[in-house]
């Protein structure tokens, strides 16, 4: 089918055009791939005015109506666009992921098809020890012989994990044991693939959460290459993103009045601001 395209009377994007079909390396063997899509800019803005009639009509263009639905989160318009995407990461990257029920999902079976032998082995610098401040984050790197000796413990425990999954599953003289009792010996890091179909809005709030400098670095670098195609796929609606979510920052309603209690000139410090010592250090790290 691709190699015969057919002319269609939908609107289309010319940069998801130039997106279809090719797979974005991701990590060591994962990639991202936009499979189909529907919608751009002007479906979003379309869909808008219908719903609002003429109460958009104080909005002199389309990038204007985008930026002022994003601000003032309305977020029906932007559910107009969807797109489709084959993704290959690994299975605890994949945990992560599904975590956002938002999206229609089919997964390649490890009940009915053998999986590779591809596993993900982090880059050294991408070794880290546990944070001591934060329970889900990373400290410094591991460095010099603890680092190589993580390193082959990873490539160690894989490939006899998959030695012992080929073993179970041979019908060498026996009969073999099922697809689907073998595969729970798999390491976490063994790559699976999936079909994965969300709407814009849907997509905007994974890359909100995932592609923050917080998100975990193997989950991080997929939303980094979902967001280089979708500023290409809407690219008003991903500027208007990336201002305001990606870029921006909520306060709370005692944030907001820190903020003008601090333009009217009075100094505030935490124990004025009513806020807990961890709001307060996260305020600054907003206006400080």
């Amino acid at each position: 089918m691709r190699a015969d395209p057919q002319p269609t009377l939908r609107a289309t994007a010319p940069g998801m055009e130039a997106h279809l079909y090719t797979p974005h390396p991701v990590l060591d063997h994962g990639f991202v791939r936009v499979v189909d899509y529907m919608g751009d800019d002007a479906a979003i803005c379309q869909a808008a005015r219908v719903s609002y009639g003429r109460g958009t009509k104080s909005v002199q263009n389309d990038t204007g109506l985008i930026r002022y639905l994003m601000r003032h989160w309305h977020s029906t318009p932007f559910e107009m666009c969807e797109v489709k995407l084959h993704v290959k990461l690994p299975v605890f990257v994949a945990r992560q992921w599904i975590r956002h029920r938002t999206a229609n999902v089919n997964e390649y079976s490890a009940r009915y098809s053998i999986l590779d032998r591809e596993f993900y082995i982090p880059e050294p610098s991408h070794l880290a020890a546990q944070s001591v401040v934060n329970n889900q984050g990373r400290g410094a790197a591991l460095e010099g012989a603890e680092a190589a000796r993580v390193l082959d413990w990873l490539r160690e425990d894989a490939d006899r994990a998959y030695d012992h999954y080929e073993a179970m599953i041979s019908q060498d003289g026996q009969q073999g044991l099922a697809r689907e009792l073998a595969r729970m010996n798999l390491p976490a890091n063994v790559y699976t693939q999936w079909y994965w179909k969300v709407d814009l809005h849907n997509l905007f709030h994974f890359l909100r959460l995932r592609a923050d400098a917080h998100a975990q670095y193997e989950i991080r670098v997929y939303a980094e290459a979902l967001c280089g195609i979708v500023a290409d796929w809407v690219p008003a609606a991903y500027a208007a993103f990336e201002d305001y979510r990606l870029g921006g920052a909520q306060l709370s309603a005692r944030g907001v009045e820190c903020v003008r209690r601090m333009v009217a000139g009075e100094e505030v410090t935490q124990e004025t601001s009513g806020m807990s010592v961890g709001e307060w250090r996260e305020f600054m790290g907003v206006v400080g």
